[in-house]
């Protein structure tokens, strides 16, 4: 079993250094902590979790409160997840996950029970119902998303609101001017949650500013469901040529429909998508997208917490800038040849 003397040798630093790191006892410089963080992962060094629980007074145990629900896209989730998860470990910390529909009742069980020493909350609302609880516990706690009202939070997210705007922009520049957007489903826009209403806003934002004309369709999961759709948005606007797509299973259908009615992509139809870059690279077209930094996220959601937990941080909204990247899937609109 490696030892804090071994990580401490291997870091070049002293067993008390790798020792104030750990439990956040005293301030470290930044390089330092890095080091010691580096040989803490190089090694697979484990630090003692019931010794110090019992030094410290905590479980070092993380809450992951994580809803899986059908109408969201979980291996995005679950990315997220195994991110915290490992992110987690070396700092020391195990992750309970959560993954019940339970809203606030999980909240209280956590912070009235002593299972975890803090929590990473995510599937985030605008008007998250969770909110006052987590604003009047001691426990610190980290949102993967961004309600309408951060005050007394801390926040780590993709700028959703940038996203929306960086694809609007992209067809704006290549002559379109009726765009469709194919959202997430009905349930997730009844929910408000925060990452699908904040993109859209931007899109639509954006698009006013530009003169674009959007058409917002919420879709479900599911060939039909698609098709039904992109049947909808061509009788409404027959002069679509440009698709932003924020819902990972309409991806292939909506491709493989534009195939059947003749519309050549990108000729024809140019399509966006704000998807994982797995997912936009294994499309039958390879898609031009706004990546979803899934790991990105659940690294600063545990970076910030152990903040918080050494006393190093207080609340703070810390937002991914998007970055768009140009494939195969869109081009030049028709009229604009």
């Amino acid at each position: 079993m490696i030892t804090l003397a071994e990580v401490a040798r291997h870091a070049g630093v002293s067993a008390s250094t790798v020792s104030y790191v750990l439990s956040g006892k005293r301030s470290i410089s930044a390089g330092t902590r890095q080091r010691v963080e580096r040989a803490i992962r190089e090694l697979g060094y484990h630090p003692n979790a019931g010794a110090r629980a019992l030094a410290g007074g905590r479980s070092n145990i993380i809450a992951l409160m994580i809803p899986l629900r059908t109408d969201m896209y979980v291996p995005v989730m679950m990315e997220i997840a195994i991110a915290v998860a490992t992110t987690a470990r070396i700092h020391g910390y195990d992750v309970l996950l959560l993954t019940g529909e339970e809203g606030p009742d999980a909240v209280r069980r956590v912070t009235g029970s002593g299972l975890a020493d803090a929590m990473i909350v995510m599937d985030v609302q605008l008007d998250d119902e969770r909110l006052p609880l987590l604003r009047d516990t001691s426990r610190p706690s980290v949102l993967i998303g961004l309600p309408s009202d951060t005050t007394g939070l801390t926040c780590v997210d993709l700028d959703w609101t940038a996203a929306g705007a960086l694809c609007a922009e992209h067809l704006a520049r290549l002559g379109h001017r009726d765009i469709a957007f194919i959202g997430e489903a009905p349930a997730v826009y009844e929910r408000h949650t925060g990452f699908a209403e904040r993109t859209l806003d931007g899109l639509r934002s954006r698009a006013r500013e530009l003169g674009l004309r959007v058409l917002h369709r919420p879709c479900a999961a599911g060939y039909d469901a698609v098709a039904a759709t992109v049947t909808r948005v061509f009788d409404e606007r027959p002069r679509t040529t440009g698709f932003v797509v924020q819902n990972e299973s309409a991806v292939e259908p909506l491709l493989a429909l534009l195939r059947q009615q003749g519309r050549a992509v990108p000729e024809d139809v140019s399509v966006v998508a704000v998807c994982p870059e797995q997912v936009a690279v294994q499309a039958s077209v390879r898609l031009t997208s706004v990546a979803v930094p899934a790991q990105e996220m659940g690294r600063g959601a545990v970076e910030h917490l152990v903040a918080k937990l050494d006393g190093r941080e207080d609340h703070d909204v810390a937002l991914i800038a998007p970055e768009l990247t140009v494939r195969a899937s869109s081009g030049v609109a028709p009229a604009a040849h």
